[in-house]
């Protein structure tokens, strides 16, 4: 794991990265000495195209979920989202390349260099041979200590995020009952911590104890391992660099007190800001056509407002109204108690469905982000009538409150649609690592995320 400007990322993005980087550079290569045999070819424009195409694919592929750290996709649909991202990203460079004033269209050079482009990505992607030899060149090594709940959690966490890591067993400490790991992973006790992480070569220690009193941690044999090059990692720092979430259940006043981030600079609050602003309006004159017409067929279904207008709690509990497009009937809550949203809930219209399922309900929020209540990123935000009973029943939940709520956020792209309070909390270790750690690049990454979020429908009611 390495982090730039606040953010995790994995060893295995970066190679991806760099993998799909060089089959452009090889196709642009490719293209440029085959038309160079028979044509004068200007390298100027061809570095222009080349940057262009790769700008372009990787800002597609990452809409469509190809850099996520968590892949729960089959290589077939792998394999089809590499080649739609092609087939949308070459015309898309084609013509923004075009429209440089200082360029010169070569028809030929374009066709072969996307052609050899993807007959590159392709190849990459015909099977997991790559993959796994990646895999085994960037894995890691991992030692838990600890064999409770909340070891296991970190072998469920482990499985499904990340298939570099290898865990070498689980170090039973002296002071924790009752295993919840298999028996057959425990290792023995018949040498130290530093010397079983020795002989098993491993690269990370992963602190995953139920029970931290009674001298149950070594922190002398933890010191010896970092000494000698071994990552030490506490549960919730863990948790935030592989997952993107901070742990309630690892989590305490202390460590958000002395730890790092959490940031509200004035600087960080001027870019975002500034950002917003630029960002919404592009994104309001884009939607324009979409909401006059989204406006038109919610008239035409049911009597009632186009919009909705809610209040909702925004920055340091300051109450704010959200607009967006109806998609309920205008007797949802017809008992004026506050109810959920479901993911079947039957108070939706038909167009109600389609347009929540598409996220266009939201975009009347852009005008509350022009105007300074919301962000285009950051935690939704959330009824007070929700927000007592979350603040009651949940650790830490007004924390998220210390920054503009958002249009999208890292816990909309993280989790599914939340209709409990255990929804909630979830979401809410998601909210606190956006809150902990935010930053530009961190928006840009949510922002594309939503973008595949949209077109794939995941998580949308």
């Amino acid at each position: 794991m390495f982090k730039v400007f606040n953010h995790w990322f994995r060893w295995r993005q970066l190679a991806e990265i760099l993998l799909d980087l060089s089959f452009v550079i090889i196709g642009i290569m490719v293209a440029s000495m085959w038309v160079g045999n028979g044509l004068p070819v200007n390298y100027a424009h061809v570095i222009i195209y080349a940057v262009l195409l790769f700008a372009t694919c990787l800002g597609i592929f990452a809409a469509l979920g190809r850099y996520y750290r968590i892949h729960t996709r089959t290589e077939p649909d792998k394999r089809i989202r590499a080649i739609l991202s092609l087939y949308v990203a070459v015309p898309i460079a084609y013509v923004l390349f075009g429209a440089l004033p200082t360029t010169v269209f070569n028809r030929e050079f374009m066709q072969l260099s996307a052609m050899s482009a993807l007959f590159g990505m392709l190849v990459s992607r015909v099977g997991t041979a790559g993959a796994s030899t990646s895999g085994r060149i960037l894995s890691r090594r991992i030692l838990v200590f600890g064999t409770g709940s909340r070891a296991l959690a970190v072998a469920h966490a482990l499985g499904n995020s990340d298939p570099s890591a290898e865990i070498v067993g689980f170090f039973p400490s002296p002071n924790e009952e009752g295993a919840a790991v298999p028996h057959d992973r425990i290792l023995p006790r018949d040498k130290s911590l530093t010397e079983t992480a020795h002989e098993l070569d491993v690269h990370e220690i992963v602190v995953a104890l139920t029970e931290r009193r009674g001298g149950s941690m070594p922190l002398r044999e933890l010191l010896d391992c970092k000494l000698n090059g071994i990552r030490v990692l506490d549960l919730a720092s863990y948790f935030e660099q592989t997952l993107g979430q901070i742990r309630l259940e690892s989590l305490y006043a202390g460590w958000l007190i002395f730890g790092d981030g959490f940031q509200q600079g004035m600087l960080r609050r001027l870019v975002k800001r500034l950002s917003d602003i630029v960002f919404s309006i592009i994104l309001l004159l884009l939607g324009a056509p979409i909401m006059v017409i989204t406006a038109i067929v919610i008239a035409l279904e049911s009597r009632g407002p186009i919009l909705y207008v809610q209040e909702r709690v925004g920055r340091n509990g300051i109450p704010f109204k959200v607009v967006k497009f109806r998609s309920m009937r205008t007797d949802a809550e017809k008992d004026g108690k506050p109810i959920w949203a479901t993911k079947t809930d039957d108070r939706t219209t038909r167009v109600g469905r389609v347009i929540r399922k598409l996220r266009i309900d939201e975009l009347p929020q852009l005008f509350c982000v022009l105007k300074g209540d919301m962000s285009l990123v950051g935690p939704r935000p959330e009824r007070q009538f929700f927000v007592d009973q979350l603040t009651k029943e949940i650790p830490f939940y007004a924390v998220r409150h210390s920054v503009k709520p958002g249009l999208t956020g890292w816990a909309q792209v993280r989790y599914h649609y939340g209709a409990t309070i255990e929804d909630s909390a979830e979401k809410l270790q998601y909210d606190l690592y956006y809150v902990k750690n935010h930053s530009l690049l961190l928006d840009l990454i949510i922002l594309f995320e939503t973008i595949s979020v949209v077109l794939t429908g995941k998580g949308a009611q």
